[in-house]
């Protein structure tokens, strides 16, 4: 049985269960720049180039979770290239500004935060080249530096952004979820379930604060932090973090997943094309292989 997650695993969109679908969906849509992919009664898809990026479903009977809680620190949209992520950023800060919660070079990404209209975290981000990180071993190196958002404005619009056009006029490049992040109750635990029984690879950590796992030498696919969520326990149902979906790139690293799974006990629902099951704080994860699936370059 394969112990790690095979190198090409990507993450899927995200979902969030949300109170105003309509005020979501224009978040994502004309702030971030996000295309419709899909609608159905309850569910709007939103990403780019056709991959999706964020599922957001109408949930209005839920409430926010406590904020010591644990779910969704942030959901990361990385952009195909510098001029794309400049011309979401300034959309989202044009139409939203009391939305930006800030920046930071991370050495190996250039990253601008923002907090949706009902408080999910979310990170637009460019990876600079692989070539370009440096690493000690399996572990990245990855730092929070200053990053001004008016200089990389500055720097990366193109013409057309600077005339004033949408999102909408002219092409974003493609954009995908690179990584997602979450609070979890304690980092020994994430370990455990991420690392040990799903496969990731630790790519960084900061003793009991911050665990960062990936497959394939990415940097990291999954970050898990306990600053506001310390001793959180099980989730329940609340608005914010619906599901995480991992793609993985065929149907044996789909069987060598399950395999470990079921060893380690964990609950496993399998409806023929993919596996749905929990982590230690009730977070869903759903794991398929659509056969694409191509880890972030």
């Amino acid at each position: 049985m394969a112990d790690r997650l095979a190198d090409a695993t990507a993450m899927g969109a995200v979902t969030l269960d949300v109170a105003d679908l309509d005020g979501l969906v224009r978040y994502y849509g004309e702030g971030v720049g996000l295309d419709v992919l899909a609608v159905t009664t309850d569910t709007v898809t939103l990403g780019r180039g056709g991959v999706a990026s964020v599922v957001l479903r109408s949930a209005p009977a839920l409430r926010h979770a406590p904020s010591g809680g644990a779910g969704l620190f942030h959901t990361a949209v990385l952009f195909e290239t510098r001029e794309g992520l400049a011309a979401a950023l300034l959309s989202v800060a044009t139409r939203y500004p009391g939305s930006f919660t800030g920046s930071a070079d991370h050495l190996v990404s250039e990253a601008f935060y923002f907090d949706d209209p009902e408080g999910n975290g979310v990170e637009l981000y460019f990876d600079r080249p692989r070539s370009h990180w440096r690493w000690d071993g399996g572990t990245v190196s990855m730092a929070t530096l200053p990053l001004d958002p008016n200089r990389f404005l500055a720097e990366h619009l193109t013409d057309a952004d600077r005339a004033g056009l949408s999102p909408a006029a002219g092409p974003l490049g493609a954009a995908q979820v690179g990584h997602v992040h979450l609070k979890v109750g304690d980092i020994p635990t994430a370990h455990a379930f991420y690392v040990d029984v799903l496969g990731f690879a630790v790519t960084a950590a900061f003793g009991s604060q911050a665990l960062f796992v990936s497959a394939g030498g990415y940097h990291h696919h999954v970050g898990m932090n306990t600053w506001s969520s310390r001793g959180a326990g099980p989730r329940t149902p609340a608005l914010g973090l619906g599901q995480v979906s991992l793609l993985l790139p065929d149907g044996d690293a789909l069987g060598a997943l399950q395999e470990r799974l079921v060893a380690a006990g964990v609950a496993v629902r399998d409806d023929g094309r993919a596996l749905a099951f929990e982590d230690p704080w009730r977070n869903l994860v759903r794991a398929e292989a659509p056969g694409a699936a191509s880890a972030p370059r």
